[in-house]
């Protein structure tokens, strides 16, 4: 695996992308304190991005299928590096609405560009590869966040914001450059008129029968909710924690200590798969993460707000390399530009929900008792998960022992 070209140019693109990602958000996050007083609001703000995000899902799915995926990958980062112009202009004139323009265009390039590099990734490795190349894949984005933000939080202080968007802009156009340096062998259908014409540029109406004729993806798909509920209002989550304690530098390190328990899990994430099934790594890291929500409640003491983000990021870390591995090997690859689309769409409309939410609630209740309602909500969809999970097992024991 270490000797393919293209593994060391995802890797280094992934890298130099998350830098640039994570000078952006906690520009974002910094703009926002300074025009948006309300939590509400702030999460109104970030949610337009994700609307525009999924909205594209249908179309990004239908493409990326269609086409090449390194030109999928291209032009979207090509007009992600466009994007970050808005926000300049935004900083410039003080308007938060080109902050929102600039959210929209970069989530609708991400919603072409993610569903083509998950695709892609199979296409890169081999199958035995899969689980490592993924956990590699995530502790590079998670590295690039951690020196991001620590990096952030130094521009901030000894440069004006707008130097923030320029780091971002140039990481970008490094991405582009790397994306056009790939090389993968993509095998692709001639078109046609018939039925396997119709299976490569159909809508998702295509991808729910593969969805639901494999019970493992249908509750790996299901599954991924629980963290969602944690992820979907972390930086809102983050900025009431700083607020909580008064302190600015609690921010960076409730990022490294997440970033820190991510690059963990997913470094032993294959250890632990030679020893357990995905089915277990998967609803064991659901209770954890559930666990992690409820430790919040203690949100005003430094140590265990840290200690709960450290948690946090290593279950993520296990889970989200099992889930993505499970996806990439079970749905047939003729649909996974599709089904990769579908998903970014549902993450999206989690994520907009749950950040919404996380906004009403932080202005109604607080943060404490919110994470409370949170962790609550994450351990009793586990529970419920596992009960089903249990008895789609136990009818394809039956169906199987009918069948011999």
């Amino acid at each position: 695996m270490w000797r393919n070209k293209n593994v060391w140019i995802l890797l280094t693109g992934e890298f130099i992308a998350g830098l640039g990602l994570w000078l952006g958000i906690i520009g974002n996050l910094e703009f926002m304190q300074e025009k948006v007083p309300s939590d509400f609001l702030k999460s109104l703000i970030l949610a337009s991005g994700l609307l525009a995000g999924i909205a594209a899902g249908p179309l990004a799915g239908r493409i990326t299928d269609q086409l090449n995926k390194k030109t999928v990958m291209l032009g979207a980062g090509f007009v992600r590096a466009i994007s970050v112009i808005f926000m300049l202009i935004a900083i410039q004139t003080g308007s938060v609405w080109w902050m929102v323009l600039f959210l929209v265009m970069i989530q609708l390039s991400a919603a072409f560009y993610f569903p083509a590099l998950q695709a892609a990734i199979p296409l890169v490795v081999a199958e035995k590869d899969l689980l490592q190349l993924n956990g590699v894949h995530m502790n590079v984005s998670t590295l690039s966040r951690i020196l991001g933000t620590a990096l952030a939080g130094v521009l901030l202080v000894i440069l004006p914001l707008s130097m923030l968007y320029f780091g971002s802009l140039v990481a970008y156009l490094a991405l582009f450059g790397l994306t056009w340096f790939m090389d993968f062998e993509e095998k692709r259908e001639k078109p046609g008129t018939g039925k396997e014409s119709a299976r490569s540029s159909g809508g998702f109406k295509e991808v729910f029968p593969i969805i639901k004729g494999l019970p493992i993806v249908f509750m790996t798909l299901i599954l991924t909710l629980v963290p969602l509920l944690f992820l979907g209002g972390f930086n809102l989550m983050v900025i009431n924690i700083s607020e909580l304690q008064d302190s600015s530098s609690i921010k960076g390190l409730i990022y490294t200590a997440e970033g820190i328990g991510f690059m963990l899990g997913a470094f032993i994430v294959k250890q632990i798969s030679q020893k357990r099934s995905p089915y277990a790594i998967l609803f064991f890291f659901s209770f954890v993460i559930g666990v992690s929500q409820l430790l919040l409640y203690f949100a005003d003491v430094p140590v265990l707000s840290i200690a709960a983000f450290f948690v946090f990021g290593f279950a993520v870390g296990c889970f989200f390399p099992t889930a993505a591995t499970i996806f990439q090997t079970r749905v047939p690859k003729e649909f996974h530009g599709r089904f990769f689309s579908f998903r970014n769409m549902l993450d999206r409309v989690i994520f907009q929900i749950v950040l919404l939410l996380t906004g009403f609630l932080l202005d109604a209740v607080g943060l404490q008792v919110m994470v409370v309602i949170f962790g609550i909500l994450s351990l009793v969809m586990t529970a419920a998960f596992f009960v089903k999970f249990k008895q789609i097992r136990t009818e394809v024991q039956i169906k199987e022992k009918i069948s011999t």
